[in-house]
C-alpha cells in the first residue's frame, strides 16, 4: 500500500494516510478551490480516497475528527512551510536525462559532504549546479548531502525535519532537487542523501495526532524515539521504508545515509534496519542499479555492516568517527569529552588495521568497555574523514581544523584519511582550507523552543570545558557566518591547499595500491615516543609508504 498522495494522471489522485487513532479523516482541499472529501477507513488503520478533477498544484490538509487541519505526514511538498497545506506533486512530468547512469561502485567513491544552505550565497540546489565542475576537478565523484527534507523556517542543518517525504521549499523544492541530481549524474557524480529515521523535529511535528509513531520506552537526545518495536510498529516501519523507496525512485538518489542508527531503538527479532536493507536490496534488483545504505553509528558494532548470512543488517558502509578522533587528538592535543579515549599513536595504528580504534577496550568517556574488532570487514565498509558537519559544527565556535592547527598539520590530516584503505569523505571547503566556521543554526518560530535549543547547546559543551558563550543558533548572523567563501579558492595558501588535495586524490585514483581497498594488503607501524606512523600499502607490483610525523618536532625513526 502506497501511503501519501499518489497522482495518477488525468486529474486523478489517490490519498492514503495511516491514522489508527482517528474516528474520521477528511481531505480538505484549500487551493485552488475549497472542498471537503471524506476518506474511507480500510485495513490496519489506513484511510483512503481517490479524487477526480484535481491538479498537481492542488494544496490540501487532512482534517482530523472534523476539527484540526493538519499537513499530510507523507506530504511531497510544503510550499509555505511545515504548518501550512501540503501540495500534490506529479513526479512523472520531470524530464530525466540520466538514463545511462548506473552509479559508482562503493569502493571507488570519493565523497564530499555538503550543506545546501551554506554551500553558496543563495543556499539553493540551483546554485550548486554551476559548482559541480569545481567539485569534480578536486577528484570527488560523490556528493553526500545533509538532509533536505522539510524543516521549520529556512535555516537548519536538516535534522529537525518533520515532513520526511517533502523537499525543503527554501532550497528549491522537488524540481530543484531533481535538477541537481540530474546534473550530477550527467557529470558522473553520485548523490548520497542524509535521512533521519531516529526522530522527528519538534516544530510542525503532528505525527502523534495521526497514530503511535513514537514510543516512551526509549529516549533520544533530539526528540521522541520512533516506535520500531512496540504495538502498531509494523505500519511505522512501512512508513519509513516507503520513505527510502521514495528517494530512490522519485529522485534517483544513489544512496541514503542513515543518521545516528544507534538512536534507532529496536529489540525485535527482525530489526527495522535489516527490514529496510532487505527492501532496498529488492528495489536495487527492480531498478537494475545498486542502491546503497550507509549508516552513521557510534556503536563500533560490526553487526551494522555485516551481511545477513553473518548475522548482520546488510548495511553497505558506515561513517567511522574513530579515525577522525585519532587524527584530531594527535594534532590538536584536545582530550576533553569523547576525545578522552584517543590521543596515542597506538589508537591510530589500531584504527588503520581494524577499522575501529575502540575494539572492546575500556572507554574513559563511556566508563565501560566499548566496541568489537572489525578486522575481518573490508575497507569499503568504513567512511573516514578529518572533518564533518558533526565534528566541526558541534564545537562551540564551529572551528574548522584549519583554525586549530598549522598549515603543515592540515596537510598531514588530509593524507592521514585519504591514503588508508577506506572510503574518504571531504567536508565542504576543506579542500581549500576554508576558515569560516560551520556553526549550529535554526529558524524556529516558537519562543520556548528557541530558548530550549539555546540551553541545550550550552549543556552539550560542558564536558569539553570550552570557555565563553556559544553563538545564538537562532540568529541569522550565525547562519551567514557559516557560508563558504568561494573566492578564497584562488587566494594565497588556500590555493596551495586546493592543489594539494587535487594531487592527493589524483594519486589515490592512479596508484593501484591506493585505490584497491584491501586492508589485508596494508601494514602499519607506530612510534609512540616521537609520534610517527608508517603506513605501507601494496597491490601486486604497486606499493606506497606513507610516513606521518604527528609531532611538532623533526623525528628520526631509522
Amino acid at each position: 500500500m502506497k501511503i501519501g498522495p499518489n497522482y495518477l494522471g488525468d486529474g486523478k489522485c489517490e490519498f492514503i494516510v495511516w491514522a489508527p487513532v482517528l474516528n474520521k479523516v477528511d481531505l480538505e482541499i484549500v487551493h485552488p478551490h475549497k472542498k471537503i472529501i471524506s476518506l474511507t477507513p480500510i485495513q490496519s488503520g489506513y484511510w483512503k480516497t481517490v479524487t477526480d478533477n484535481i491538479n498537481p498544484d492542488t494544496q490540501y490538509f487532512f482534517k482530523l475528527n472534523g476539527e484540526k487541519s493538519r499537513p499530510d505526514p507523507a506530504s511531497h511538498y510544503q510550499p509555505n512551510g511545515v504548518h501550512q497545506p501540503s501540495q500534490i506533486i506529479d513526479h512523472s512530468t520531470f524530464k530525466w536525462e540520466d538514463h545511462g547512469w548506473n552509479g559508482i561502485e562503493l569502493s571507488k567513491m570519493i565523497m564530499y559532504e555538503l550543506h545546501v544552505g551554506t554551500f553558496t550565497y543563495g543556499g539553493t540546489f540551483e546554485e550548486i549546479i554551476p559548482r559541480l565542475d569545481k567539485i569534480k576537478e578536486i577528484g570527488v565523484n560523490t556528493l553526500s548531502l545533509m538532509p533536505v527534507a522539510q524543516f521549520p523556517g529556512d535555516r537548519n542543518w536538516g535534522y529537525d525535519s518533520v515532513q520526511p517525504f517533502a523537499v525543503q521549499n527554501s532550497y528549491g523544492g522537488p524540481d530543484g532537487f531533481k535538477k541537481l541530481i540530474n546534473e550530477c549524474h550527467k557529470k558522473g557524480i553520485a548523490v548520497i542523501l542524509d535521512v533521519v529515521y531516529n526522530h522527528l523535529g519538534p516544530e510542525g511535528n503532528y505525527f502523534a495526532e495521526f497514530g503511535p509513531f513514537f514510543t516512551n520506552k526509549y529516549k533520544t537526545h533530539w526528540g521522541e524515539a520512533i516506535n520500531y518495536d512496540g504495538p502498531h510498529s509494523d505500519e511505522v516501519r512501512k512508513f519509513f521504508i516507503q520513505n527510502a523507496v521514495h528517494w530512490f525512485t522519485h529522485y534517483h538518489v544513489d544512496g541514503l545515509r542513515l543518521d545516528a542508527v544507534h538512536a534507532i531503538f529496536d529489540v525485535s527479532a527482525h530489526p527495522f534496519l535489516r527490514e529496510l536493507t532487505e527492501n532496498v536490496a529488492s528495489l536495487s534488483e527492480e531498478l537494475n542499479k545498486k542502491c546503497y545504505i550507509i549508516a552513521e553509528s557510534n556503536l563500533n558494532d560490526t553487526k551494522i555492516i555485516k551481511p545477513y548470512e553473518s548475522g548482520g543488517y546488510g548495511i553497505d558502509s558506515q561513517w567511522c568517527d574513530d579515525l577522525h578522533h585519532c587524527i584530531h587528538t594527535l594534532l590538536t592535543g584536545e582530550t576533553k569529552g569523547y576525545y578522552a579515549d584517543y590521543g596515542d599513536v597506538k589508537d591510530i595504528v589500531r584504527c588503520y588495521r581494524d577499522g575501529y580504534s575502540l575494539t572492546g577496550q575500556y572507554s574513559k568517556f563511556r566508563k565501560r568497555q566499548h566496541g568489537v574488532s572489525a578486522i575481518d570487514q573490508p575497507g569499503e565498509k568504513f567512511i573516514v574523514s578529518s572533518q564533518t558537519h558533526d565534528q566541526v559544527g558541534n564545537r562551540m565556535l564551529g572551528e574548522r581544523l584549519s583554525v586549530l592547527v598549522n598549515f603543515e598539520a592540515l596537510k598531514l590530516a588530509a593524507a592521514a584519511y585519504i591514503f588508508p584503505p577506506f572510503i574518504p569523505m571531504l567536508f565542504m571547503g576543506e579542500e581549500y582550507a576554508e576558515n569560516t566556521p560551520f556553526l549550529y543554526f535554526v529558524s524556529h518560530n516558537d519562543h520556548d523552543l528557541i530558548e530550549a535549543v539555546r540551553k541545550g547547546r550550552k549543556d552539550e559543551f560542558q564536558s569539553f570545558n570550552w570557555e565563553g558563550e556559544p553563538p545564538d543558533p537562532q540568529s541569522i548572523d550565525t547562519f551567514l557566518k557559516s557560508k563558504l567563501n568561494w573566492e578564497k579558492r584562488s587566494q594565497s595558501y588556500h590555493k596551495i591547499m586546493l592543489e594539494y588535495y587535487k594531487n592527493l586524490l589524483r594519486l589515490r585514483g592512479e596508484i593501484p595500491a591506493l585505490y584497491y581497498l584491501k586492508k589485508e594488503n596494508a601494514d602499519v607501524s607506530g612510534f609512540e615516543e616521537n609520534k610517527v606512523v608508517l603506513l605501507h600499502r601494496w597491490y601486486e607490483k604497486s606499493e606506497i609508504l606513507l610516513i606521518m610525523n604527528l609531532s611538532q618536532n623533526i623525528s628520526k625513526i631509522i
